[in-house]
C-alpha cells in the first residue's frame, strides 16, 4: 500500500480530500505538503514520539494536514468534540497530556479556561482567526515550507475520549504503530471487507471529532481514494452529496437512516445513487425493521461493522450474510470473540454472556482500575457490551452490561423492546431502562418521541404497550411508557440514558 508521500507522487493533482458543497480542498501533493509543513512545526515546538496534541476544529480540511503531521512525527493526536463545554474540553485537553492545542478562534472561551491554570502547560495555535494567547497558525506554517525529508520510524495514533455517558470522558490508548507497515495493516480489514482502493470516494456526514468518521476518511485517503467531508449533516443533502460526487462509499448511524427513510418518497426518489456501492454503519444497534427498509431501498450494498474506541476487536457483516442471520452484527475480522460468563466461564452457542476479544490492547488514561476491569486472567478485553454467538459464529448483542434491567430476578435488555417499539408506526424514537420498583426491585420503563404528526395520549401509549404485548413476554414489557419531543443523543447516534433515567430515580 502506497504511503501519502506515494499518492502525492502518483496522483499529485487528485483530490485527497473535500468539503462538499464548497470550494475547500486538498489535492495529494497539496496535502503531503502540508502535513510535511505540520511536522516540521511539531519538531520546531519540541515534540518527539510518543507526546500528544489535541485538536478541536469544525469539519474542516485541516484536520488532515494535522493528523498526517502527527502520525509521520510519531505523535498521539486526540480530537475534542465540538458540542462540549469550555471545561469538558479543557479537561481532555490537560487530561490528555496535550502539548499543543490546534483550536478554531470561534472556541476563544475554550482557550481562555485553558490558559487560565497554567499557561505554560501547552502551546495554542489557532486557526481561523485571532485568539489572545495563541500563535496564528497559517503564520507559524509557513516558516517550514520547504519540503524535508523525515526519517522513518513509530506512527502516531488516535487518542479518544470516550463520550463520558457517566462521569468524567476516560482516553483510551494504545501502543504506537512501530512502523508504516504495520499502521497501513491495521487498516487491511476495512480494504479487505469494504473494497476501499484508489477509485473510492467515501462519503462522510458525520463529525470527523468522533473516531469512524476520522479513521475511515484517513483510510480512503490511505487507499488512494476522495473522502468528501460533509460539515454538518442533512438527509437531503446526503443524497444530493452521494450523486454530485459520485459516492461510492459512505458511513451512517441508525439516526440518520430513520431521517433519510422520513424522508418524501419523491425526495427520495429525485437523486442518482447509481455509483453507491458500499453503505457502511455502526455506532449504535439499528432495529432489524430499519436496516431491512434501508436494504429495500438501497439493495445489498449495506454492510455493518461493531466495534469500540478501544479498537480491541471487530466483526463485519454484509447484507447477504446479515439476511440469513437477520440481527447479527456478523462474525470477528479483528481479534477472536468469547462470550464469558460471570465466572468467565465459555459459553456455548446461544448462550448470552460478556463479549471478549482475544485481540489488539489498549489501556484506559490514567485509568489503572478501569483497564483492569477490562480484562480477564487470559488478557482478553471486554468493553462492557452482552451477546451471544449462533452455531455459524455470528454475533449477536443484546445490551451493554451496564444497561441490563434486572426486575424480580430475571435479566431483561432493553435493545429487545427498542428493536419492537421502534416498529410502531407512530414512534420516531425510544428509550428502555429500568427505574425503582419497591418489589421487583426494577420495573421496564420506556420513553418515546413519537413522529411530529401524531401527538401524545393515552390512546397511544395503551397502542404502543399492546404492540409490545404482541410479540414480548409479558416481563418484558413496559410497566409505563412516557413521551419526549427529543431524545438525547450524541450526533454519532449513541443514546444518553443517563439523561432520562435521572428524571426516574425515585421508587416507582
Amino acid at each position: 500500500m502506497p504511503t501519502l508521500r506515494r499518492w502525492a507522487e502518483l496522483h499529485p493533482h487528485k483530490e485527497a480530500t473535500r468539503i462538499a458543497f464548497g470550494d475547500a480542498s486538498l489535492t495529494y501533493k497539496a496535502l503531503d505538503e502540508r502535513a510535511n509543513s505540520v511536522s516540521q512545526l511539531l519538531m520546531w515546538m519540541g515534540l518527539t514520539k510518543g507526546d500528544g496534541v489535541a485538536v478541536l476544529l469544525d469539519n474542516d480540511l485541516a484536520f488532515f494536514e494535522l493528523v498526517w503531521g502527527a502520525r509521520r512525527q510519531g505523535i498521539y493526536y486526540t480530537p475534542v468534540s465540538t458540542h462540549l463545554t469550555p471545561a469538558e474540553a479543557t479537561y481532555i485537553v490537560r487530561d490528555s497530556g496535550a502539548k499543543v492545542f490546534f483550536v478554531a478562534a470561534r472556541f476563544a472561551n475554550v482557550v481562555e479556561e485553558l490558559l487560565a491554570d497554567n499557561p505554560a502547560r501547552c502551546t495554542v495555535f489557532a486557526l481561523h482567526g485571532e485568539i489572545t494567547g495563541a500563535l496564528d497558525y497559517e503564520t507559524e506554517l509557513k516558516r517550514f515550507d520547504r519540503y524535508i525529508e523525515i526519517p522513518d520510524g513509530p506512527v502516531g495514533k488516535d487518542f479518544f475520549y470516550s463520550s463520558g455517558t457517566t462521569g468524567r470522558p476516560k482516553g483510551i490508548k494504545q501502543p504506537l504503530f512501530q512502523n508504516i507497515t504495520q499502521a497501513q495493516a491495521s487498516g487491511d480489514w476495512v480494504r479487505e471487507n469494504f473494497g476501499f482502493d484508489e477509485n473510492t470516494v467515501y462519503l462522510s456526514p458525520a463529525p470527523l471529532y468522533h473516531g469512524a468518521p476520522l479513521r475511515f476518511t484517513l483510510r480512503t485517503i490511505e487507499s488512494g481514494g476522495t473522502a468528501v467531508i460533509m460539515t454538518k449533516f442533512a438527509a437531503d443533502r446526503a443524497l444530493e452529496a452521494i450523486e454530485k460526487y459520485g459516492a461510492t462509499h459512505s458511513q451512517w448511524v441508525p439516526t440518520m437512516f430513520f431521517r433519510l427513510l422520513a424522508l418524501p418518497q419523491d425526495v427520495r426518489s429525485s437523486w442518482d445513487l447509481s455509483t453507491h456501492q458500499c453503505a457502511i454503519h455502526a455506532a449504535a444497534p439499528c432495529p432489524p425493521d430499519i436496516k431491512e427498509q434501508m436494504i429495500a431501498w438501497w439493495g445489498p450494498i449495506i454492510w455493518e461493522y461493531y466495534a469500540g474506541s478501544e479498537r480491541n476487536g471487530a466483526t463485519c457483516i454484509s447484507t447477504q450474510a446479515w439476511l440469513s442471520h437477520r440481527g447479527s452484527v456478523g462474525k470477528a475480522c479483528v481479534g477472536k470473540l468469547h462470550i464469558l460468563d460471570e465466572d468467565q466461564r465459555e459459553l456455548g452457542h446461544g448462550e448470552i454472556g460478556d463479549v471478549y476479544f482475544e485481540g489488539p490492547q489498549f489501556v484506559y488514561h490514567n485509568d489503572p482500575e478501569k483497564t483492569a476491569r477490562s480484562r480477564n486472567d487470559k488478557g482478553w478485553s471486554s468493553i462492557g457490551d452482552v451477546g451471544y454467538l449462533d452455531e455459524d459464529g455470528f454475533l449477536y448483542l443484546t445490551d451493554r452490561r451496564s444497561h441490563m434491567i434486572i426486575s424480580g430476578g430475571v435479566n431483561i435488555y432493553p435493545a429487545e423492546i427498542e428493536n419492537r417499539l421502534s416498529m410502531h408506526p407512530d414512534v420516531q424514537d425510544v428509550a428502555v431502562f429500568g427505574v425503582p420498583n419497591p418489589e421487583f426491585g426494577e420495573e421496564v420503563k420506556a420513553v418515546v418521541q413519537l413522529k411530529e404528526a401524531v401527538q401524545a395520549s393515552d390512546i397511544v401509549r395503551q397502542s404502543l404497550m399492546a404492540f409490545c404485548r404482541e410479540a414480548l413476554s409479558s416481563v418484558k414489557c413496559p410497566r409505563s411508557i412516557d413521551f419526549a419531543t427529543e431524545m438525547p443523543r450524541h450526533d454519532n447516534g449513541k443514546l444518553f440514558k443517563h439523561v432520562l433515567k435521572q428524571k426516574y430515580l425515585q421508587p416507582a
